[in-house]
């Protein structure tokens, strides 16, 4: 397992630093018109677009999450034009997931319904590689077998098997989870979402990148699931200060956890 962090823009980082093709997958968060300050950088989407889907393998995924702000009564929409970007680059949109931010509070225009989510795009460079699909939702007749009927496409029910349902069903598309309260960065993200997409869309040893790693929550994840990981961020100020001791502290983690007894470990 091993990690790099590098301080710069991160389209030119990718393009001087990584090679075609080097990169299985890509958890990040951009920030998105400016609902955030972030040290007054601000960032070239089309370009950074490109590098990903170059830096990005055959059957690797982007985890691309946004949000929108509303100027003048209407959303931007940026989120979906960013989507819609990645797309006529060549990536296959494999999912649109909403990320539900529990405890949000009021939130938004005084006209709509409160804002309590953000989108995660999942973003396939062809068919995706690796999909661990997370159940961890209790199902109410677990234990039980049932049967049923399902419906083919000219309208006729074709019987179903018997099968016995298990203890845990699949999560859905969307998340809840609440931040980490993380105050040292503007905009972090719970490490539980980044966590989960690791698990779902990597394997040990692959590679894992965020372009724009802030508070290094990203790879902090990364290298205690046994991933390797790059980071960028162009903020000299949250590489060295909070995600490189984050990281560093994760890493040792990691390989204490990996330690076996009585090398050098507890007797």
């Amino acid at each position: 397992m091993t990690w790099e962090l590098h301080t710069g823009d991160c389209a030119d980082v990718m393009r001087e630093q990584i090679a075609d093709g080097a990169i299985d997958l890509t958890v990040t968060s951009p920030p998105y018109d400016n609902l955030r300050k972030y040290n007054g950088y601000h960032f070239d989407f089309e370009r950074i677009a490109a590098e990903l889907w170059r830096v990005t393998k055959p059957g690797g995924v982007v985890v691309w999450i946004v949000a929108d702000a509303t100027i003048n009564g209407s959303e931007t929409g940026t989120s979906f034009r960013q989507a819609l970007h990645f797309m006529g680059l060549g990536f296959n949109l494999h999912d649109t997931m909403i990320y539900e931010v529990a405890g949000t509070g009021a939130k938004g225009s005084n006209y709509a319904y409160w804002q309590a989510y953000e989108y995660m795009f999942v973003l396939t460079k062809g068919q995706p590689n690796t999909v661990n699909r997370i159940a961890d939702i209790p199902n109410r007749y677990a234990g039980q077998t049932t049967s049923g009927e399902r419906r083919k496409q000219n309208g006729d029910k074709k019987p179903t098997k018997p099968r016995r349902v298990r203890t845990l069903g699949y999560r859905t598309n969307i998340w809840r989870m609440g931040r980490d309260g993380l105050d040292i960065h503007p905009a972090p993200f719970p490490e539980a979402l980044a966590r989960d997409h690791i698990i779902s869309w990597s394997n040990p040893g692959d590679v894992v990148l965020d372009p724009m790693c802030g508070s290094g929550t990203t790879g902090k994840q990364a290298v205690l699931l046994g991933r390797d990981f790059i980071g960028i961020d162009i903020s000299a100020e949250y590489i060295e200060g909070i995600a490189r001791p984050r990281i560093e502290k994760a890493a040792a983690q990691a390989r204490q956890l990996a330690m076996p007894l009585g090398v050098g470990g507890p007797e």
